[in-house]
């Protein structure tokens, strides 16, 4: 049944995570689907990433309350999902990578249905269809059938069931999926317009890197069924990005006193003839390291330029480190 922001259940509130997930493990006979997940989404447009096979959609499975983990506990928007499925799919939109639409009936009428299907009377079922299809650009054409849609035309169809019930989170599973250049870019507008006008969490689960820079907060990685990363996108503008050094002195004495100081550097490739070093910057520390060693070598430091990690550096580095584990372990 349709539930209101006032009856909204305690885990749905601002400051709690609207994902907790601890101890998960799932396998399909002898596959381990998931191994060892525990983590915490907040209420943002989160990004679950990961290759085809990293375990995303069986994520959405359990986090629907569709089947059940082998071990460990789930709560979404404050519910178990193993004993509170039904009530997790009160307040959960969803929408499928699979298209399984009925082409025989008009988006109006599907639409509507699903209001209906979320304990709204028929009357309003309509109004609240109306109103949702509008918000996805169908306003128009809410009354083809749906058989004559375009691709896109189909994907927002699939966005306006996920979000009719007014639901306080929505997973969308490759929501950008079979898209042209231009119908992506418009889905990712919608998606940004779910969250930060209507106020409903998001979780995008994809393996575009782009479209997750371009509408997400936060991050999740997964590779072959393990967590690798969980962190906000903003944490890559000031932590474990690198600087560009730029010195005139003895290069390759400057980089052994950084070294023997626990700073990762290495040389930059050459620029215009320049040498320079690029040094790793896992805190705000390196900057006094290297204006303090510069004097004690009597080094002139010409330039120093940060560069950011972007998330295809976070995914790359994570995944790297998680598989070579996964080898040392084997």
């Amino acid at each position: 049944m349709l539930q209101d922001n006032a009856s909204a259940p305690d885990g749905a509130r601002a400051n709690a995570p609207v994902i907790d997930i601890r101890g998960l493990r799932k396998t399909f006979g002898s596959f381990v689907a998931l191994d060892g997940i525990s983590l915490q989404m907040p209420q943002a447009s989160v990004g679950l990433l990961g290759a085809n096979g990293a375990g995303k959609t069986t994520l959405i499975r359990l986090l629907l309350g569709l089947i059940a983990p082998d071990e460990g506990v789930m709560t979404v928007v404050g519910f178990d999902t193993r004993r509170e499925g039904t009530r997790v799919r009160e307040y959960v939109g969803y929408m499928p990578e699979a298209e399984g639409l009925p082409t025989n009936t008009t988006a109006a009428d599907f639409v509507g249905h699903m209001a209906e299907m979320s304990g709204l009377p028929p009357r309003a079922a309509r109004q609240r269809a109306a109103d949702v299809l509008y918000q996805v650009g169908l306003a128009e054409e809410r009354y083809r059938l749906i058989k004559g849609f375009s691709t896109g035309m189909r994907q927002r169809v699939k966005l306006a069931q996920a979000i009719v019930h007014d639901p306080k989170l929505v997973l969308l599973d490759e929501p950008t999926a079979g898209l042209d250049p231009r119908g992506r870019e418009e889905m990712l507008e919608l998606i940004q317009r779910i969250y930060r006008q209507m106020g409903i969490a998001v979780v995008v689960s994809t393996h575009i890197l782009e479209d997750v820079e371009k509408v997400c907060d936060y991050v999740v990685i997964l590779d072959q069924g393990r967590l690798v990363a969980s962190q906000p996108l903003g944490a890559m503008d000031t932590i474990g990005g690198e600087v560009i050094v730029h010195i005139d002195g003895d290069q390759a004495a400057f980089q052994r006193g950084l070294e023997a100081q626990g700073v990762d550097v290495r040389g930059a490739d050459l620029d215009l003839g320049v040498e320079e070093l690029i040094v790793d910057v896992r805190d705000e520390q390196v900057f006094d390291l290297i204006r303090d060693l510069a004097v004690d070598q009597g080094a002139a430091l010409r330039s120093l330029r940060t560069r950011s990690r972007t998330l295809e550096d976070i995914y790359l580095g994570n995944v790297g480190a998680s598989r070579e584990e996964v080898a040392a372990d084997d």
